[in-house]
């Protein structure tokens, strides 16, 4: 078993009503809903992270050395830098990753706002969510150029959340993220659920831009799925991250699930562990 984990995507349910805050609530069985379609065994095992202490204890039972905890900033899910912060500290097991949004704040004020969360803050990456924004946006809007630059001279990734569940599948396009790897070729982007479905897309950005890392998490247990490990074994090896989605999938049934989808030994610990330690700086 891999002695070294780190989640590349995690939040405790408590978080807001969408990860399934609040039992009897219309989102708490959404969250279930999700979690039966991505595979996991236990539909409610989310609500063990309905305290702090259950969160840390699930990512100690998973054998996970760190888990990212990843701040939004859309119109419909806020969750501040300052509670990200909050929740992290002092907690060796956790880190954070700020967020904004440059349609609420501005271009200028959510440059402001980035350089806030990784400076004073302490956070590890900004994460964007254009798709999710209102107008929703594609990755490669000139409104989010200024933060690309910002990120790429302060030498802190950019998380980008792609996925099936954009308002439709042109905001989940890989064409846009490898525009933006184009554009700015020194910045390190991190792609959250690896636009799933559209796997074999997002692979040849990744081929053709060493700084396009992948993260399908929970998406790599769907069809399609056996062609992100092909690609890790292969050139894909340092960008290729494991993330278990939590709570939209269990962690330990995810750490256990993807050591069986035939990645090479070698590749695994990469993947698991060694990408993520050297992307994120964290110097474990």
């Amino acid at each position: 078993m891999t002695q070294r984990i780190v989640d590349m995507r995690s939040r405790p349910a408590f978080m807001h009503d969408f990860y399934g805050a609040r039992r009897g609530t219309p989102e708490f069985e959404t969250a279930k809903w999700l979690n039966r379609r991505v595979g996991s065994k236990d539909d409610e095992h989310f609500v063990r992270s309905h305290t702090l202490e259950g969160f840390l204890q699930d990512i100690r039972n998973a054998g996970i050395t760190t888990a990212v905890v990843i701040g939004r900033d859309t119109p419909a899910i806020q969750n501040t830098n300052d509670d990200i912060a909050k929740l992290v500290a002092g907690h060796g097991e956790l880190v954070g990753v700020g967020s904004v949004d440059p349609d609420r704040l501005g271009a200028d004020g959510a440059i402001q706002e980035a350089e806030r969360a990784v400076r004073s803050l302490g956070l590890k990456a900004i994460n964007l969510e254009p798709g999710f924004g209102t107008p929703a946006r594609h990755f490669d809007n000139r409104l989010l150029f200024p933060v690309y630059e910002a990120l790429q001279g302060w030498g802190i990734p950019v998380f980008l959340m792609s996925g099936p569940t954009t308002p439709d599948l042109s905001f989940n396009n890989p064409a846009a993220i490898g525009r933006v790897a184009r554009a700015f070729p020194n910045l390190s982007i991190v792609v959250h659920h690896g636009t799933w479905p559209n796997i074999l897309d997002i692979i040849g950005v990744a081929f053709r831009y060493a700084n396009v890392s992948v993260v399908p998490d929970m998406y790599i247990f769907l069809p399609g799925g056996s062609f992100y490990v092909e690609a890790a074994n292969g050139f894909m090896r340092e960008q290729l991250l494991f993330g278990s989605s939590f709570p939209f999938r269990d962690m330990a049934q995810s750490v256990q699930d993807y050591q069986r989808l035939g990645f090479k030994d070698a590749v695994l610990e990469s993947i698991m562990f060694g990408n993520a330690n050297r992307l994120l700086k964290l110097g474990l």
